[in-house]
C-alpha cells in the first residue's frame, strides 16, 4: 500500500482517485508521496521513503527542485489544469481597466444615504466612464496554457491581439488562433500595444523583463497586467511610471509593499486560480500524476527530472532508475543484469540537462543484491522495482 501526506487540503474530487491501494497519513515520514499547494518546503528534512511531490498548481518555487533532483525525489506540477480560471481574471482585469468600474462603485457606496443618487450619477458618470476593449492591441507575451487562453479570447472581444514566444510548444500552436499576429520580438510587444499581458516562468532571463527599459519603449498611457509572478515586474520602475502617468493602470495579482495604495494600480489578492473548478481540476491532475509514478514509474509534467512513459506496466517487474546524466550509465545497467542472466524485455532512457531517468521491464525477479548493485553504481541517485 502506497502512503500520502498532504501539506495543504487537497480537493477531494483529486484525492478520491487514490483507491484502496493509497493511505492519507498524517505526517510526512514515512510516506511515499506528497501533494502540496502553498506550503514552503525549502526548510524541510526528506524521508529517504519519499519518491514524489505534486504540487497541485504550476508554480514550484516554494519547492527545492534541485535538491529532490539530488535525493530522488521526482516533482510534478499541474500546468494548464488552473488556465480559464487565470484567463477569466486577465480578461476582468482588462476591463476594469479599460473603464473606472471599482472607482465608480466606490463613489456610489459614499452616496448611499443620499436620496437624489439616481440624478447625481447621470452628472458625475462620465468621470468612469473610461474606453472599450474592442479594437485595441492586445500584447500577449508568453503563450503557455494560459497565454493561449487570453489570446484567443481578447480577439473574441474584437481585440487586436500581437503573440511573442519563442519558444511556443507544438500543442500550444496547435491551439493558438490564426488570426493572432506572431511579434518577432518582445520590442514589437512594448512599441504596439494597448494592453500588454505577461505569461512566463519566473526565471533568471525573465526576472525585471518589465523594467524602465522596456517601459520605455511602450505607448504613453499603457495597461500592463501581471498574472503570472510579481518577480517579473520591477516594482520600483512600475511605480515610478504609475505616478509619472506612462502607465495608465497596472492590473496585478500579486500585491507587493511597493505598489499597494499606488494611484492607478488595481491589485487583486492572488486569486488567478482560486477558483472551484481550478482548484479540482489540479488536485485531479496531481494525483493522476502520483498513481502513474508510482503503480507505473511514467513521469509526466515533471520539473526536475524528464518526462518518460512506458505505458501500463505488464506482468513482469519493472526497474526505475534516476541518475545523473553522465556516460556509460546505460552501458553498466546492462551489463550488471546481463551477468545475473535478467533479459531485458523493453528498455527507455530519458534525460533533462544534468539528470536522466532509465526504465526498464525485465523477465524473472529483480533480486534485493541486484537492486542494491543497481544503486550501488556511481551517478544513481535512486533505484525502484515495481513489483
Amino acid at each position: 500500500m502506497y502512503r500520502y501526506h498532504c501539506l495543504n487540503p487537497i480537493s477531494n474530487v483529486g484525492l478520491d482517485q487514490l483507491d484502496d491501494n493509497y493511505m492519507n497519513v498524517n505526517t510526512a515520514e514515512g510516506a511515499d508521496a506528497i501533494l502540496v499547494r502553498s506550503a514552503k518546503m525549502h526548510e524541510m528534512e526528506f524521508d529517504k521513503n519519499l519518491k514524489v511531490i505534486a504540487r497541485a498548481g504550476a508554480g514550484v518555487n516554494n519547492i527545492p527542485l534541485e535538491r529532490c533532483a539530488d535525493e530522488g525525489i521526482v516533482v510534478f506540477n499541474t500546468p494548464g489544469a488552473n488556465a480559464n480560471g487565470v484567463k477569466e481574471l486577465v480578461i476582468a482585469g482588462m476591463l476594469l481597466a479599460a473603464r473606472d468600474i471599482i472607482g465608480g462603485i466606490n463613489w456610489v457606496q459614499e452616496y448611499e444615504e443620499d436620496g437624489d443618487i439616481a440624478k447625481i450619477t447621470e452628472k458625475k458618470k462620465k468621470a468612469f466612464a473610461g474606453t472599450e476593449l474592442e479594437g485595441k492591441k492586445l500584447g500577449v507575451i508568453g503563450l503557455g496554457a494560459i497565454g493561449v487562453l487570453v489570446a484567443n479570447a481578447a480577439l473574441h472581444l474584437g481585440m487586436d491581439v500581437y503573440g511573442y514566444d519563442p519558444y511556443v510548444s507544438v500543442d500550444s500552436a496547435w491551439r493558438l488562433s490564426r488570426n493572432i499576429h506572431h511579434a518577432k520580438t518582445v520590442d514589437e510587444i512594448y512599441k504596439e500595444c494597448d494592453y500588454i499581458t505577461v505569461h512566463v516562468p519566473a526565471l533568471e532571463d525573465t526576472k525585471g523583463m518589465i523594467d524602465k527599459n522596456a517601459i520605455s519603449l511602450m505607448k504613453e498611457g499603457v495597461v500592463i497586467l501581471n498574472f503570472a509572478r510579481d518577480v517579473l515586474v520591477n516594482q520600483e520602475d512600475i511605480v515610478d511610471a504609475l505616478v509619472s502617468g506612462k502607465v495608465h493602470r497596472y492590473v496585478t495579482d500579486f500585491p507587493t509593499k511597493e505598489i499597494v495604495g499606488v494611484t492607478g494600480a488595481i491589485v487583486i489578492p492572488h486569486l488567478g486560480a482560486s477558483t472551484e473548478e481550478s482548484e479540482d481540476n489540479c488536485a485531479k491532475m496531481a494525483a493522476a500524476e502520483v498513481k502513474d509514478f508510482l503503480e507505473n514509474g511514467n513521469i509526466t509534467h515533471s520539473v526536475n527530472f524528464p518526462d518518460c512513459d512506458m505505458g501500463a506496466k505488464g506482468e513482469g517487474e519493472r526497474i526505475t532508475i534516476l541518475h545523473k546524466n553522465i556516460p556509460n550509465m546505460i552501458g553498466q545497467f546492462t551489463t550488471l543484469l546481463a551477468e545475473k542472466n535478467m533479459n531485458i524485455e523493453v528498455m527507455t532512457n530519458k534525460s533533462r540537462k544534468e539528470y536522466a531517468y532509465t526504465m526498464l521491464d525485465v523477465d524473472g525477479t529483480v533480486s534485493e543484491d541486484v537492486e542494491a548493485q543497481l544503486a550501488a553504481v556511481e551517478g544513481v541517485l535512486k533505484v525502484r522495482v515495481i513489483r
